[in-house]
């Protein structure tokens, strides 16, 4: 198909991570693949380019479904930022040679606009690194900031990580109108921003190579947890219909012989009566032989007997529920979504399904403001006596959150001043310094038998 040069060109791009660590298990930037499909759907030209590529044509990588899509990024050692000199741990760049980013960019028709995206609030040093790339090879180029770091820590972004705009927030309804205002090329919309079904599929084809697939089929959580930011990002639930999902998995598996999804809900089994439980006997009433993956938690007092036997039967392959923290006072001050005894009932249920302990993970909270290594080492042993298994998950400070202040008192840096300090591998609500000791006993206390 000939395209007409009159038509605006935009470039999407993925920005590296600067970290301690990093991995990709289920990592996509959703958001932005949303957004370019829907540019591309009312005739903009696109163009993607991803600093994380694990595939690229010059990393020689391996075959993109082995471990179901997951697998380490190519990463390069660089300096630490000032603040974190005193963290004895190596700092990394997790993406792409810079090389290959600009010779990239200079094979890109030049962009009328660029759209970069970001995750991790504390990633922002890879954001500005990204952007600085971007600008020096197209400078002309009006630049937009999103996701999660330009939305919660929007005025950081705006001086520091180079952007020409800072776009917060779910962008969906605004899109256009947004893209117009660089390109003044005006669409009339061809869906409904209200509506999940209207949407065209996420534009994941523009990966060079696909492992696996997030798949959205909700938005939004009801629950006000004090560490999670959820509601204030998504702070309207909608949902897909059973029939929308189900076929966009077969358009994935039928296209592109993709077997993993991962389940980016926020609260996929809420509401399950109308939501979940239907789309899962639809799935499972079809053809389809694939395997889907929890990454963020499901919801405990609604893993029911139902739920769990359609799960299993549908091909869930991992399974990963919040509990938090097994401490009583923790637990009603933090949120309501849950008791120890419903946790416990929820774990017999899925074993009673057919999951074994390796497939239940349990997320546990560490690192929270004032929490007593005692109190983790038992959330850790009130997991394993059910039979499933704890995941550690570091507590990283959110801004705009319930929980924000307490951790910035409990916090030997100053939180609001920059959002490196919030990074989950440095314990950063801990008075203490940075201790290996303390991260090698919560290991020890996973690995032992309590």
């Amino acid at each position: 198909m000939i395209v007409s040069p009159d038509v605006p060109h935009i470039l999407a791009v993925n920005p590296w991570i600067h970290d301690f660590s990093a991995y990709d298990v289920w990592a996509k930037p959703a958001g932005l693949f949303t957004l370019v499909s829907i540019l591309r759907l009312h005739g903009y030209r696109v163009s993607y380019i991803d600093c994380l590529d694990r595939f690229h044509e010059n990393a020689g990588a391996s075959d993109p479904k082995k471990r179901g899509g997951r697998g380490p990024y190519l990463k390069t050692e660089i300096p630490k930022p000032k603040a974190l000199a005193n963290i004895p741990r190596r700092y990394s760049r997790y993406g792409i040679r810079p090389e290959w980013f600009k010779a990239d960019l200079a094979s890109t028709p030049r962009p009328d606009l660029v759209l970069v995206t970001s995750m991790m609030t504390y990633w922002a040093p890879g954001v500005q690194e990204t952007i600085r790339m971007v600008k020096a090879v197209y400078p002309e180029s009006p630049l937009l900031l999103g996701g999660i770091y330009a939305s919660l820590c929007s005025e950081h972004a705006t001086h520091f990580s180079g952007a020409d705009q800072i776009v917060p927030g779910a962008c969906e309804s605004r899109i256009l109108d947004v893209a117009g205002a660089y390109t003044r090329w005006h669409a009339t919309p061809m869906f409904d921003p209200g509506d999940l079904d209207t949407y065209p599929f996420p534009a994941f084809d523009l990966q060079r190579k696909i492992g696996y697939i997030p798949l959205l089929t909700s938005r939004g959580c009801p629950y006000s947890c004090e560490y999670c930011a959820s509601h204030r990002l998504s702070p309207i639930r909608l949902e897909r219909s059973a029939e929308s999902v189900v076929e966009e998995i077969r358009y994935w598996q039928s296209t592109f012989a993709v077997s993993d999804f991962a389940l980016y809900d926020d609260a996929f089994l809420v509401n399950s009566d109308r939501h979940a439980l239907p789309l899962l006997e639809k799935l499972a009433g079809t053809e389809l032989s694939i395997r889907i993956h929890t990454p963020n938690a499901l919801h405990i007092r609604q893993v029911t007997r139902e739920a769990a036997r359609l799960m299993f039967k549908t091909g869930f392959e991992t399974i990963r529920l919040g509990l938090e923290t097994a401490d009583p006072a923790s637990r009603r001050t933090m949120d309501d979504k849950v008791t120890i005894k419903e946790f416990r009932r929820a774990v017999a249920v899925l074993k009673a399904a057919g999951f074994n302990a390796g497939q239940i993970g349990v997320y546990l909270l560490v690192g929270l403001p004032e929490q007593s290594m005692d109190s983790v080492k038992q959330a850790i042993k009130e997991v394993k006596d059910t039979g499933a298994t704890p995941i550690p998950a570091y507590y990283s400070p959110i801004p705009h959150t319930a929980l924000w202040e307490k951790a910035v008192g409990s916090s030997r840096y100053d939180l609001p001043s920059d959002p490196v300090f919030t990074n989950n591998s440095i314990l950063p609500c801990r008075k203490e310094s940075f201790s290996w000791e303390e991260m090698s006993r919560i290991k020890r206390w996973v690995k032992a038998e309590c």
